[in-house]
């Protein structure tokens, strides 16, 4: 039976997103001078104030203040109208360290039997429907923001634009589930004051179907879903001016289902910004898509679901369960039994597999977590007394297709 499926993303300007990327550049500062640190980040962002708060165990300390700045001037909160300045809003720090309690429960005399640093469950997800085995409907979400966040940062056209934005993707799926049409797109994009409100929708409704939409249609996979029956609602409400902070509060780890799958598969609830890899709501999820992407990818089903559950201070995990949609000639159990031959799913073996322990996490804050390009790039950090550092780092690990051959010699195919 044909049916609709919708998934949604927002910008790095939204009140959330700038949160989680806050938390995750404390993080990855912190993890530049210590790989050890345990942290936990949260942020709170309103009208002209940064709340910090969370816990550290560290033996270096960052200047948190000027990281959340940097952040703002980054994603462009760079003017006095927007309520919301880099330069001038305050930046208020409740940092504690963290409970030696749960420090002691985690920690063995050797590495590999690291505990986990709290009970949770975690979900990885992959389907056979775009190049990167994510949603389609979420890939194009991401892709309308991205575009827009060119075309605002290049500063050629549409230059009222401001940084809060959403997008949402709905799509018509045939009864063999296979996404066939784009039913429906909204944008609600921020902008500035216009003389007339009838004069500024019927701009920004213009732009964004000849302006941004071209630009996305130049992907070949979501060009080929674009139909004279696509509908648009471009700003429903008609005006966007009061938005990011000033306009909503955001909190890190309030956007988990823009952060994964859109909506498919399932999530386990745990946020990801601002903790280290010692928390498993975080390195479980990642090891969870790297199995399932690599599973799918392998050939052992067309979409695939795995579930790994975690108690506090064991190493092992609790359970492992698989769906694959009866998509595959493999049965659930036989498939979850041979994960555990292939891949090690103890944290401190997980931390090592995906290299968790590099400062890589500011890039996963915004449009998404999953279905990311791994590559190597250079990142520059700052001590506490303002010496600048660079490093080598490796994104997405949990991306890579590496384990196709092990798989395949597993499973016989």
């Amino acid at each position: 039976m044909a049916y609709l499926f919708t998934s949604e993303s927002v910008s790095e300007g939204h009140p959330d997103k700038i949160s989680d990327q806050i938390s995750d550049s404390i993080l990855d500062h912190f993890l530049a001078s210590d790989s050890d640190a345990k942290v936990a980040i949260e942020t709170l962002v309103t009208t002209g104030q940064i709340i910090l708060a969370g816990e550290v165990r560290s033996n270096t300390w960052v200047n948190v203040q000027k990281i959340a700045r940097d952040i703002l001037r980054k994603i462009g909160y760079t003017k006095n109208e927007y309520r919301f300045n880099a330069d001038s809003c305050g930046v208020i720090s409740s940092i504690q360290e963290q409970s030696l309690d749960l420090l002691e429960g985690i920690q063995r005399s050797k590495k590999e039997e690291q505990g986990s640093g709290d009970q949770c469950l975690v979900f990885g997800y992959a389907v056979k429907e775009t190049e990167n085995y994510m949603p389609m409907s979420l890939e194009i979400s991401h892709l309308i923001l991205r575009e827009l966040s060119y075309i605002r940062n290049e500063g050629e056209r549409m230059t009222y634009l401001r940084p809060d934005a959403k997008s949402q993707v709905t799509l018509e799926y045939s009864d063999t589930n296979v996404p066939v049409h784009i039913h429906a797109i909204i944008i609600s994009t921020q902008h500035d004051e216009f003389d007339t409100k009838e004069k500024m929708h019927q701009r920004i409704v213009h732009d964004v179907k000849n302006i941004l939409i071209p630009r996305v249609m130049n992907n070949k996979n979501a060009k080929k879903l674009f139909t004279d029956r696509t509908k648009y609602y471009i700003n429903s409400t008609g005006k966007f001016v009061t938005g990011g902070p000033h306009g909503d509060t955001g909190l890190t780890g309030r956007k988990i289902i823009v952060d994964t799958y859109g909506g498919r598969g399932a999530h386990g609830g745990g946020a990801f910004s601002g903790k280290d890899p010692s928390k498993m709501d975080r390195s479980g999820a990642y090891a969870a898509r790297h199995i399932a992407k690599n599973l799918v990818a392998a050939g052992i089903s067309d979409e695939l679901l795995i579930q790994i559950s975690y108690a506090a201070g064991i190493a092992e995990p609790i359970g492992i369960f698989v769906n694959t949609y009866g998509k595959s000639k493999i049965d659930n159990e036989n498939i979850a039994s041979n994960i555990n031959k292939i891949f090690d799913l103890r944290p401190y073996a997980i931390e090592k597999r995906l290299k968790l322990r590099q400062p890589m996490y500011e890039e996963t804050s915004v449009y998404g977590h999953m279905g990311r390009t791994p590559k190597k790039v250079y990142k520059s950090f700052l001590d506490i007394e303002g010496y600048q550092k660079e490093q080598e780092v490796e994104l997405f690990t949990w991306e890579k297709l590496d384990y196709l051959s092990v798989i395949k010699e597993i499973f016989n195919i």
